[in-house]
C-alpha cells in the first residue's frame, strides 16, 4: 500500500501542480513579456514537454488508484465515498485533457506550423479555459483524496 499511495500522490502532484504553475505563474509572465508569435511558440513547447509527463501521470494514478481500490477496499463497495469521489473527479479529469490534447492543443500546434496566429491564439485561449476548470477539479480531488476519509 505504502508505493501505491506514494505513486498515486506523485502522480497527482505533477499532473495538478504543473497546471497550477502553467496557469496561475506561467502563462501570466509570458503574456507580460512574449510577443504573440513567441508566446505562441513557447506554449507549444511547454505543452509538448508536459504533457509527456501528463500521460505518465494519467497512467500511474489510474494503474495505482484501481490497485489500491481492488486490493485494499475489495472494490467500489468496500470504498467511502471520499473514493468514489476522487475516481469520478479523475475521470472528468482525464476527459477534459483528452479533448485538450486531441482537439486545441493539436489546433494549436498545426496553427503555429503556418503561423496562422489568431488562430493559434484562439486555440490557446479555450487551453488556458479547460486547464484552469482542470485545476480547480484537481485541487477539489486532492482535498477530498487526502481529507475525505474524516469527514
Amino acid at each position: 500500500m505504502f508505493y501505491s499511495i506514494a505513486f498515486h500522490t506523485l502522480a497527482a502532484v505533477i499532473w495538478v501542480g504543473g497546471m497550477f504553475f502553467a496557469h496561475q505563474s506561467l502563462r501570466p509572465a509570458a503574456a507580460q513579456v512574449l510577443e504573440p508569435p513567441l508566446r505562441l511558440e513557447l506554449w507549444v513547447q511547454v505543452f509538448r514537454r508536459f504533457f509527456v509527463w501528463v500521460w505518465l501521470s494519467i497512467i500511474l494514478l489510474f494503474a495505482s488508484g484501481y490497485w489500491m481500490l481492488f486490493s485494499y477496499f475489495g472494490g467500489f463497495a468496500g470504498a467511502g465515498l471520499h473514493i468514489h469521489l476522487m475516481h469520478g473527479g479523475g475521470i472528468l479529469m482525464l476527459m477534459i485533457y483528452l479533448h485538450v490534447f486531441f482537439g486545441p492543443y493539436k489546433r494549436l500546434r498545426d496553427a503555429v506550423i503556418i503561423q496562422d496566429y489568431p488562430l493559434a491564439g484562439a486555440q490557446l485561449n479555450q487551453i488556458r479555459k479547460l486547464v484552469g476548470l482542470n485545476t480547480v477539479i484537481g485541487l477539489l480531488v486532492i482535498i477530498v483524496g487526502s481529507g475525505g476519509r474524516y469527514l
